[in-house]
């Protein structure tokens, strides 16, 4: 187990991800080392088609499901999950190609960074759509009205471009 496992799952548990650990050793093996890790739920002597399945199962009960790995029999599962994440210093080449998101460094700490910077995200992009149809839905009322320019409605249009790429950048900041 890595060092750093147990922080990087009390950090992803505060976040309300919950974890289960999938591995293809034997079934004690993977209790014992969940167990240290702070992960409730472990399932050993798993094949990648085993794996596979597993996934299946945590969408079906649980909805959007992630999976880290970094090897061989992890790909499949990689490939099936909603969100694949490999692990790619120590990672094989197939692991990291069956993912969408690959970690360079292996550690396990950057997948809170990750999932907070997805949340990130996805704020800014619900933000930026709601400006640019706010201000476009704004003009196009002045322009019912018979109040809007042409010249207006570009500058409007360019400003809103200007206005969602600015709110984006506001991303690199962290």
């Amino acid at each position: 187990m890595k060092d750093h496992a147990p922080v990087a799952v009390r950090e992803l548990h505060a976040l309300g991800v919950q974890t289960v650990m999938l591995s293809g050793d034997h079934p004690a093996a993977a209790q014992a080392v969940a167990g240290a890790a702070g992960v409730a739920e472990a399932h050993g002597q798993l094949l990648p088609g085993d794996k596979l399945a597993r996934i299946a199962e945590l969408q079906a009960r649980l909805g959007p499901t992630a999976m880290v790995g970094d090897g061989i029999n992890d790909a499949p599962a990689l490939a099936a999950a909603d969100i694949g994440i490999a692990m790619g210093s120590a990672g094989t080449d197939i692991a990291m190609e069956a993912a969408d998101v690959v970690v360079m460094n292996d550690d396990l700490r950057r997948l809170p960074g990750l999932i907070r910077l997805s949340r990130r995200t996805h704020g800014v992009l619900w933000q930026n759509i709601v400006l640019a149809l706010g201000i476009k839905a704004v003009f196009l009322l002045l322009a019912l009205a018979g109040l809007a320019t042409m010249w207006m409605a570009v500058f409007a249009d360019m400003g809103a471009s200007l206005l969602v790429v600015a709110n984006g950048l506001r991303l690199l900041r962290r």
